[in-house]
């Protein structure tokens, strides 16, 4: 399918590349991928990898990935994680002055001069840039340079360093904002009183292999009886070292046999025990299949936009387990009655449990997530979604914001 005019866009993230796992940047990669039909899609990104220190990892200059158009500049300084945490430790925890938070921007990074001036000066090329991340200097200092054509994806979240007074004038920038869930929007309009700028709930598909096979994920891991999954990044920011002190707790008091599968990599070391399996970064057909033969997914982050795991979850026909004290998530599982949520060990003791039952709630739960996420986040509604508002970004029509 081909629009009248093929419009020229620019999407701007930290990282980007098909050994990337982080949540923004895999919805960043597959939204390039699905409007490179409709449109001329470009990515404007670093050659970083990592996303601790953004050590330069990639050659810099212009590559193609999946069909679709790739610029990437080198990170000007790398970050000293240990550094950095102390100097948000002590931003957050007195009184400061707005350079304060300038200087914490630069030391969040990832800084690249290239990649700025590469915006500036390439404004009149492009009839939209789309910003992913509110976090990073990428979408903070870049899209000041273009307020006027862009549209902020900001995947936000209730966490300590968005209530920072330099990210309010950043929600009034952008030309429109592309949420990833109503309560992101609420939150965000509370939080900078930008009720003004237009909008639309649009959230992100998700592409299934063509071929799930769970068996298969068992035989080649050696897997047998249940076992619960993790897929994501492995991190402290991910709650996950509660995640893995919850699972052990309950595994001494279960008496069936039970493991915890973690898929992804992080900076928090998985312990070694003999029901816990660390796969490290795993493929797209792996975590598929992974994903089919887990009797429960379990989602501890408290801070989420949008949990996409949650949703190849679903659509995997498997039930979720999540923290309820993350808002998005709670409110997810409420709507879908495709998973459970908890607040405390107890909670998710009993979740787990209720779960574990043969034949019990969780095929009911799985099956009605699945059919949540097909109704919601399919690619096709996404893309029409995106071909609506994109059109009143180039012409200055966006007063008309539109939700789901």
């Amino acid at each position: 399918m081909e629009t009248t005019e093929r419009l020229r866009i620019a999407l701007v993230v930290q990282r980007y590349g098909l050994e990337v796992s982080g949540g923004a940047e895999l919805h960043c990669r597959w939204l390039a991928e699905h409007l490179n039909q409709y449109y001329d899609v470009h990515v404007i990104t670093t050659c970083a990898l990592d996303y601790t220190r953004w050590e330069n990892h990639y050659p810099p200059g212009r590559d193609e990935i999946n069909g679709v158009q790739v610029h990437r500049f080198r990170v000007d300084r790398r970050r000293d994680p240990k550094r950095f945490a102390r100097l948000t430790v002590q931003l957050l925890g007195r009184p400061h002055a707005y350079w304060d938070e300038l200087e914490w921007m630069r030391q969040q990074g990832p800084l690249s001069t290239g990649l700025s001036e590469f915006v500036r000066q390439q404004r009149s090329s492009y009839d939209v840039f789309i910003f992913f991340t509110y976090l990073y200097a990428t979408t903070y200092f870049g899209l000041q340079l273009v307020p006027d054509k862009a549209v902020l994806v900001p995947t936000a979240h209730d966490e300590p360093v968005i209530y920072l007074s330099l990210f309010r004038p950043l929600f009034n920038l952008p030309r429109f904002i592309v949420y990833n869930t109503e309560v992101e929007r609420r939150f965000v309009e509370r939080l900078s009183g930008n009720y003004h700028v237009p909008s639309a709930v649009v959230g992100v598909g998700i592409d299934l292999p063509a071929d799930l096979s769970g068996e298969r994920f068992r035989q080649k891991y050696d897997l047998d009886g249940d076992f619960v999954a993790y897929v994501g990044r492995v991190d402290s920011s991910k709650n996950c070292d509660e995640l893995l002190d919850h699972f052990l707790r309950f595994r001494q008091g279960y008496a069936g046999d039970l493991k915890l599968v973690v898929m992804g990599k992080g900076s928090l070391p998985v312990p070694q025990h003999p029901d816990v399996v660390p796969l490290g970064f795993v493929s797209e057909q792996d975590k598929f299949d992974g994903l089919q033969a887990a009797s429960v997914v379990v989602i501890p982050s408290r801070y989420e936009s949008l949990s996409m795991a949650m949703l190849e979850a679903w659509l995997a026909g498997t039930p979720v387990l999540v923290n309820g004290e993350c808002e998005v998530l709670k409110e997810q599982c409420q709507r879908s009655n495709g998973g459970l949520y908890y607040h405390s060990y107890q909670e998710f003791e009993l979740g787990l449990s209720l779960m574990l039952t043969r034949g019990g709630i969780g095929d009911r739960l799985a099956e009605a997530g699945r059919r949540f996420a097909r109704e919601n986040y399919s690619w096709s509604i996404i893309e029409q979604k995106y071909q609506a508002l994109l059109p009143m970004v180039t012409i200055g029509d966006s007063r008309g914001g539109t939700s789901n």
